[in-house]
């Protein structure tokens, strides 16, 4: 029979006592774990192993589920700063063990049904959540990610009862940007009255941006160095000789000084470097 302790790991680490009880274990099993340390409790109700997730650990003990870009982050999508945690309750919880000033807390219905015990959101329900807590921007490129790392379709999102706020992200979300950069990118563009699109084939390499057809902007992140980087400069000499104009700007750029990207951008419209010769 396996140890008990390795069920509750199994189960995530963190579990009410009743899921145990009501997978076959006894009262009597899971109260001799918790005696002699095997297992600890973090709530009345729930039971965790010694070395279980922090995080579950401090919703179970609060009553809450983990969400929003909490959720977001721990499913690996592109997330633009997250300052505390984020979490839901139904409208009617009452009685939260949180640490003052340390959370968001998300008093709303779940567009999705949660299910007893969760401790972590539906992707569904995460990113509802983030469309009405995030600036639109920073909303739009989870829900990007989301898109682009298959954990949800457009269309299972489209059938659900959103507010305005989420139906808007709805509308613009696209499955093909590989970043929350390349989101944050198009949106501030989207004004000019030419074309920006977006992940385009050039010459055998995927460029991130073709604006018109001659102006190429690449948007380099910390991984372009060594190795990379020359092969980016490489690329770069072959589209120039091609007659494409290339800009490179780096992540910094585009979240902190977004004013010098469109700057650079703005000229080389001016100049004609996004037409065909």
């Amino acid at each position: 029979m396996a140890d008990l302790r390795d069920e509750v790991k199994d189960l995530g680490g963190v579990v009410r006592t009743t899921a145990l009880v009501d997978a076959g274990t006894s009262r009597h099993a899971i109260a001799a774990a918790l005696a002699d340390g095997r297992l600890t409790s973090p709530r009345r109700g729930w039971v965790a192993v010694g070395d279980a997730d922090p995080y579950l650990l401090a919703a179970a003990r609060a009553g809450v589920v983990l969400t929003c870009v909490t959720r977001a982050k721990r499913l690996g999508l592109w997330v633009l700063g997250e300052f505390g945690a984020h979490v839901g309750v139904p409208p009617t919880a009452s009685r939260l063990n949180l640490p003052d000033g340390k959370a968001t807390v998300h008093w709303s219905v779940p567009a999705e049904p949660r299910a007893p015990g969760a401790l972590e959101d539906s992707i569904l329900n995460t990113l509802v959540i983030v469309a009405s807590c995030q600036p639109y921007e920073r909303a739009l490129a989870v829900w990007e990610s989301a898109l682009n790392n298959g954990l949800v379709a457009k269309g299972e999102l489209a059938r659900l009862s959103l507010r305005p706020a989420a139906r808007r992200v709805l509308n613009a979300a696209g499955p093909f940007s590989d970043s929350g950069l390349e989101t944050l990118f198009a949106v501030r563009l989207k004004w000019l009255r030419h074309p920006v699109r977006c992940q385009i084939w050039i010459q055998g390499h995927r460029v991130d941006f073709l604006i018109g057809d001659r102006l190429v902007v690449q948007i380099d992140g910390g991984h372009h160095v060594g190795l990379q980087r020359a092969e980016d400069v490489a690329h770069d000499a072959a589209l120039m000789l091609l007659g494409y104009h290339v800009i490179r700007v780096t992540y910094v750029q585009v979240i902190e000084r977004w004013h010098e990207v469109q700057d650079l951008i703005m000229r080389a419209v001016a100049q004609g470097l996004h037409r065909a010769v």
